[in-house]
């Protein structure tokens, strides 16, 4: 179990990493699951990552169960690997990495 300054310093980290709004993730995670042939019902929209993270977004800190904490970690983990491996900042051309991005609830294309 994380203690109480690990917690916090993760709950910021993640909170800095993923910077779109739960409404701003909920809308991307909908219209990537939209299609001709499908469309999920809102609760079931996205990846299961990306609908944990909106859960997370949704929390308060003290309600966290250790499944939060494992995906707050991994989506820290993934956005800070991505913005070492690439060393540049994604451009609008870069739609493929910025979409998997946005999945976690971080968009590269946001300032911030």
């Amino acid at each position: 179990m994380t203690n109480a300054l690990e917690l916090d310093a993760l709950w910021d980290e993640f909170h800095r990493v993923v910077n779109m709004t739960s409404q701003e993730l909920s809308a991307w995670l909908r219209t990537r699951d939209a299609g001709e042939d499908t469309d999920p019902l809102p609760d079931q929209a996205g990846s299961p990552t990306g609908r944990h993270v909106l859960a997370i977004l949704q929390k308060r800190r003290t309600d966290l169960t250790d499944d939060d904490i494992r995906v707050m970690y991994k989506v820290v983990e993934t956005v800070q690997a991505q913005r070492q491996e690439q060393g540049a900042a994604v451009t609008a051309d870069d739609t493929g990495r910025r979409h998997r991005l946005m999945t976690l609830g971080h968009d590269p294309l946001k300032p911030g």
